[in-house]
């Protein structure tokens, strides 16, 4: 009889050897040199993130210095003047650095987009630009927001590492501007889970297998950065929210439908306004930027002192007044807020919509308030929160998981879900994705042909 050889174990069923598998991520020095530096820029990132959130702070407390003087009014020149020299500054050595920096980051990771047009959306030289310019935004007193720009501001500093990196690590420059734009969010809002999420769904829409695990590691490490500085305590504490019953239904649902409504028509004024639409006002902003900023600036200015001041800035302690039960804002603060935010964008100054999206919903929810009741106030705001910020952006996920980790609202988990799904679905059908239609727009800007040379004149 011939001897019968041993049957093979199938490959799935065999057990992982763990001191082999030890020794082999031990033995390859090169990979763990790689991984040391992608978290050292991830360690670096989250620290850019909060010296412009130490930068944008102190900015806006001297503008406050400002509007308090004298009755205020010298803001009727100080925020023009700003405004006008931040676009000049912006349009003469950054240009990349205007607007919110968000869709330059989606721009940057577009396949269509090579490594020398890549720098003029993303680069360290940005970065410095756009901490530098957009605390100057906070200084102007203007209504933008540092969310947004903290992306473009971290994935700067971290598609930096790929100059470092060995040609086998397996880590990709598409991988790091993830890591980096998700960093920027996990260390603004303090929300390592927002910034998790909202890699996937805005920036990326999948991660890469091969360095998933240090991409995610990478994020939690710049959100330690922000924890590290400014404590690990909720954006904006934590609300006190009643049971909900049947009778917070029908409020739920206005604040939930005219943040959908509202949102819409804000995204697709934000894409008409800064793709250039062939209209007059944008004519007028192509050929005069400077003095359009200007006109601006006043403009934001006059309804600043409208306001009481409610609408300079972010809108941060609007907020949080409205969410404690003191609100001091106005009846029209959304709609007035809704304006100076959108020409602040429209001017072309470097800040971003999250933080002032997040006060217009706050305001919506408080108004509806007013006519429901005080008890379900906190909740409304909250509800109003996520539903215009994921109306504005279309990702719903991302804005209710920011939400949630801001005001410590694991009570309201399926409430704030409910709310920025139905508040983006009205979006949609209102208006196409705002940052993606102006990343697209950034792409198209880079990567047309350049026009052909006219005919030579007839004899």
């Amino acid at each position: 009889l011939l001897p019968v050889a041993p049957l093979s174990e199938p490959p799935m069923h065999r057990q992982p050897d763990f001191l082999k598998n030890l020794q082999n991520e031990l033995a390859n020095g090169r990979l763990w040199v790689d991984r040391s530096i992608v978290l050292a820029y991830a360690i670096a990132a989250g620290l850019s993130v909060v010296a412009f959130t130490l930068l944008a702070d102190w900015a806006f407390a001297q503008f406050e210095r400002i509007l308090h003087w004298q009755g205020g009014w010298a803001v009727l020149v100080w925020t023009p003047a700003c405004t006008a020299a931040i676009v000049w500054a912006t349009r003469r050595f950054a240009p990349g650095a205007a607007g919110s920096g968000i869709p330059q980051v989606m721009a940057a990771l577009d396949p269509a987009v090579d490594d020398t047009q890549r720098s003029r959306f993303v680069s360290l030289r940005l970065t410095v630009a756009k901490i530098v310019l957009g605390g100057a935004g906070f200084l102007a007193g203007l209504s933008i927001g540092r969310e947004g720009p903290s992306v473009q501001v971290a994935a700067g500093v971290m598609q930096h590492a790929r100059r470092w990196l060995g040609p086998h690590s397996g880590i990709t420059g598409h991988g790091l501007l993830v890591a980096g734009g998700a960093a920027g969010i996990a260390a603004a809002f303090n929300a390592p889970l927002a910034g998790v999420v909202f890699a996937i769904e805005e920036l990326s829409r999948k991660l890469e297998s091969r360095s998933s695990g240090l991409i995610i590691t990478a994020i939690v490490l710049a959100g330690l950065m922000g924890v590290s500085a400014f404590g690990n305590r909720s954006y904006f504490g934590v609300i006190q929210v009643t049971r909900l019953d049947w009778d917070a239904l029908l409020p739920g649902l206005m604040v939930v439908l005219a943040c959908g409504v509202l949102g819409g028509l804000f995204a697709k004024l934000m894409a008409a306004s800064l793709t250039g639409s062939p209209e007059r006002m944008n004519r007028l902003r192509a050929r005069f930027p400077v003095r359009f900023a200007a006109g601006g600036g006043l403009a934001i200015a006059v309804i600043g002192l409208v306001t009481g001041g409610a609408t300079f800035g972010a809108g941060s302690e609007a907020v949080k007044h409205m969410l404690e039960g003191h609100a001091d804002v106005p009846s029209f603060y959304v709609t007035l807020k809704f304006i100076a935010t959108w020409l602040a964008a429209w001017c072309g100054v470097p800040g971003g919509i999250f933080a002032p999206s997040l006060s217009i919903g706050a305001g919506v929810g408080h108004n509806v308030s007013l006519l429901a009741g005080a008890d379900i106030a906190p909740a409304l705001i909250a509800m109003g929160m996520a539903a215009f910020l994921a109306a504005v952006t279309q990702a719903p996920l991302t804005a209710f998981i920011i939400v949630m980790e801001m005001v410590d609202g694991h009570a309201m988990v399926l409430s704030l879900m409910a709310s920025a799904m139905l508040a983006s679905l009205v979006s949609r059908m209102l208006a196409r994705p705002l940052y993606e239609t102006l990343a697209l727009y950034m792409v198209a800007g880079v990567t047309a042909p350049p026009p052909p040379d006219p005919p030579p004149p007839s004899p």
